[in-house]
């Protein structure tokens, strides 16, 4: 368990973050909410994630809770997020916060 924690810790995990499941996943206007096994509620703005923001609500009822409860999965929008990544603050890559400047040699 020692070595377990300490390979978590090197990759910037926690053993909270490893065993958060999903039990169910539901949506408001502006964020997803997911809801854990363990009873915390996960709020996530919509906006982290273009392809359920875009989504209709039928499309967004559509999500299946695999590996157990660590992955969320919609097989119409072609997306998948895993739950501890949720927990750790990753969002979709696709996402730009703000424009960069360019550079002027």
């Amino acid at each position: 368990m020692i070595i377990e924690r300490q390979l978590l810790r090197k990759r910037g995990m926690s053993i909270l973050t490893l065993e958060a499941l999903a039990i169910a996943v539901s949506f408001d206007a502006n964020n997803m909410w997911v809801k854990l096994a363990d009873g915390r509620e996960l709020g996530v703005p919509l906006a982290f994630f273009p392809r359920l923001a875009n989504a209709s609500p039928a499309e967004r009822k559509r999500y299946q809770i695999s590996g157990g409860g660590a992955g969320l999965h919609w097989d119409d929008l072609d997306e998948d997020i895993s739950v501890p990544a949720l927990l750790a603050g990753h969002v979709d890559r696709s996402v730009r916060t703000r424009k960069r400047p360019r550079r002027v040699a």
